[in-house]
């Protein structure tokens, strides 16, 4: 009875010894790994503070750019609540900083919300106006899909204005000559190309009218011609037919254009040409009447005056 017992309290004792002993690796294990100690307050980590300077210097490098917060109509005062400043990285050339700038002022033409404010938008002027210099006329020509190089023309194209002159009275032979070299492209029917400021010439239109002015082919063009070939190139679209003949890009006028580089060359070289071409204008001109001599007065007859026999005349 004695031994039964023992062995009993042996094997509940061993059982002991093992729940104990597990669970003293456990606790173990759990005191080795390392406790997270709260963070003290004030102290951000390193990616945080990261990320908030970057947002700081990204505001320090913006500036302010004042855009339409609603659509504006012509000849209507600017208020404050049309008005709206966004923050953007690279101001767009012209534009406003303050809004106090533009309160009271009035468009010339309507401009929708979001729209970039400049001192183009208040100028009295058309955009052709805005597309030439002081020494450029703005001239249209009636163009076809065969003028006008199949319809592919485009603002800003340079073209060459070809003159064919068809043989008559005043012309032995068919001629053709260019009447003024390197002349750029203003518009396109009714596709306007940028201002001098780099702007667009008008304003952007939604898709629809977009695909509407694609099928409607151009009827006329409009070219920037120099004031002093100005007279010449309108001789020239009365007294023979026109062709436009498209430069190459590779040129790079329109770049030398916005640069300030003067075609110099090229006008002096359209004035020598123009030379026979004038002589063939004057000679298919019909002659203008001359005016008759007006036939001489005769002075009217005196009045016979008899005294006795002497018989004299006199004019009164």
């Amino acid at each position: 009875m004695n031994s039964r017992l023992t062995l009993v309290l042996a094997s509940v004792l061993l059982v002991g010894a093992v729940i104990t002993g597990y669970w003293g690796v456990t606790l173990g294990r759990q005191s080795a790994q390392p406790v997270a100690l709260p963070s003290a307050p004030g102290v951000t980590p390193a990616a945080a503070v990261g990320n908030q300077l970057q947002t700081q210097v990204d505001e320090q490098q913006r500036v302010n750019v004042v855009v339409l917060a609603r659509a504006v109509q012509p000849l209507v005062a600017i208020s404050r609540d049309d008005l709206a400043v966004e923050r953007l990285r690279i101001a767009p050339p012209g534009s406003f900083a303050s809004p106090e700038q533009l309160i009271g002022r009035t468009l010339w033409q309507p401009m929708p919300a979001g729209t970039v404010l400049n001192q183009a938008a208040f100028d009295m002027a058309g955009p052709l106006a805005r597309m030439i210099r002081p020494h450029e006329r703005a001239l249209a020509v009636a163009v076809d899909a065969v003028i006008g190089g199949g319809g592919h023309l485009s603002p800003g194209d340079y073209v060459d204005v070809l003159l064919y002159l068809r043989q008559g009275e005043g012309n032995a032979e068919q001629t053709a000559q260019v009447v003024i070299p390197a002349l750029r492209l203003l518009s396109v029917g009714d596709t306007l190309g940028i201002t001098n400021q780099g702007e667009p010439a008008q304003l952007p239109t939604d898709a629809d009218e977009e695909r509407r002015r694609r099928r409607n082919a151009p009827s006329t063009a409009v070219l920037a011609v120099p004031e002093a070939l100005l007279t010449r190139f309108m001789l020239a679209t009365q007294v023979g037919s026109l062709r436009l003949a498209v430069r190459s890009v590779d040129e790079k006028r329109l770049a030398d254009y916005y640069a300030g580089k003067e075609p110099v060359a090229d006008v002096g070289e359209a004035q020598r040409q123009l030379f026979q071409f004038e002589q063939l204008a004057v000679r298919g001109a019909a002659p203008a009447p001359q005016a008759q001599p007006e036939p001489a007065r005769q002075a009217p007859a005196g009045i016979p005056v008899y005294r006795g026999n002497d018989a004299t005349r006199q004019t009164p």
